[in-house]
């Protein structure tokens, strides 16, 4: 009976052993070599096609804590001026740990909450900014949401502009790896307010505030980044990267609990470091594609109706430069499509064809192809000039 025992306690070790290495050891990235990953979810993007380069469950809807605020403060910067003065709420006053302690009345300057929001993420601060643009923090989460959408976003949404956990009728407030590296790639370099949303985060201290993004110092290249953490979301992050013309995004999410807080240092050092090594910018220069597309025409009227012809119409497009990360087992493809059963009247310009760009089956660019000249119905006027030549040509 004892042995028994004893076997049966060595065997519930060994599950509980694998048990631990299956969650906490080495996962296997798009068919890359094994990495150590902390992360229950994660992506590595290339931030121009936002196409994923290693993952782990990146589009898996989860909470994402004060990674949010990164969205609140590209639609702030978009919206209004740091100049406008922001008068404090109860409800803002009321918010959660981490936070300033404002006063219920007390009136700050928008530069203020904006750099408190990005350098030490306080919670009562982004509560105050989204009454200030969204006129209540409803108003502001539909911001919030329109704009997820605009970036790209497939499956993200948001209800409260500091990433505290929350729920409605619809969902709770979450975002996936994927989304937020497309968040974070918009907020970087694609955002009218681009250079600001880079000054602010890029700020290692304002007045009394203390940027928390310890990660700017540890690694070169790193150009912006946000720490978040809830009970729920437990520690993320998430980072954007740019060295000798490569663009990296990091998102980071369940990134361990108390006392885990460093594991996100060590996924992002991981990720960005399996980029560089196993990834190389590729810059495609101009490329004019031609094609010619066949047009049914025909006259406009009944009774010449049986004298159709096949018209030969030149369409074409450019493609501009097309940058992108690739490894070494990837190649380019290309897809011309010209649009079958045109009909006339064919307006020069009108898109009829595309080209498409593909690596690894993922769509990097799409290059509409438009008609050159245009081409109507023959008028009667027309036909008879034709009949009157082939008539001639005959004699």
């Amino acid at each position: 009976m004892i042995i028994f025992l004893c076997k049966k306690r060595y065997v519930l070790l060994v599950l509980s052993f694998v048990l631990l290495i299956s969650t906490f050891g080495k996962v296997e990235i798009y068919g890359e070599e094994n990495l150590s990953m902390y992360s229950g979810c994660y992506a590595l993007t290339d931030a121009r096609t936002n196409r994923v380069l290693a993952g782990k469950k990146e589009t898996t809807p989860m909470a994402n804590a004060s990674t949010t605020k990164i969205l609140t403060c590209i639609i702030t910067l978009e919206q209004c001026s740091l100049a406008e003065q922001v008068t404090i709420s109860k409800n803002a006053v009321n918010q959660p740990k981490v936070r300033l302690g404002m006063k219920v009345g007390e009136v700050y300057s928008l530069e203020e909450l904006v750099y408190a929001l990005m350098l030490e993420s306080y919670n009562d601060c982004a509560v105050a900014i989204a009454e200030h643009v969204g006129g209540s923090e409803e108003g502001f989460a539909k911001l919030l949401n329109e704009k997820a959408l605009q970036i790209g976003c497939k499956d993200t949404y948001f209800i409260t502009p500091n990433g505290l956990d929350e729920e409605d009728e619809i969902g709770f407030h979450h975002t996936t790896a994927e989304d937020l590296c497309k968040i974070m790639a918009y907020c970087v370099w694609e955002s009218p307010q681009k250079d600001l949303f880079l000054e602010i985060t890029q700020t290692r201290s304002y007045k009394s505030f203390v940027n928390r993004n310890s990660f700017l110092d540890q690694m070169e290249g790193v150009v912006s980044g946000k720490t978040g953490y809830t009970s729920k979301a437990g520690y993320c992050y998430v980072a954007a990267f740019e060295r000798e013309g490569e663009r990296y995004c990091i998102a980071l999410l369940a990134c361990g609990w108390p006392n885990n807080k460093t594991y996100k240092w060590k996924d992002a050092k991981v990720l960005l470091n399996h980029g560089l090594e196993n990834y190389d910018l590729v810059k495609k220069e101009e490329e004019w594609i031609k094609e010619k597309i066949q047009v049914d025409g025909y006259v406009g009227k009944e009774t010449f109706a049986t004298m159709n012809r096949i018209m030969a119409l030149e369409i074409q497009g450019i493609s501009g430069v097309l940058e992108f990360l690739i490894s070494e087992n990837e190649k380019l493809d290309k897809e011309i499509i010209v649009y079958k059963d045109v009909k006339l009247p064919v307006e020069k310009g009108q898109k009829l064809g595309e080209c498409n760009y593909y690596l690894d089956d993922v769509l990097l660019e799409s290059v509409p192809l438009v008609a050159q000249d245009g081409a109507s119905f023959w008028t009667l006027p027309q036909i008879m000039k034709i009949i009157f030549t082939e008539f001639l040509s005959f004699s």
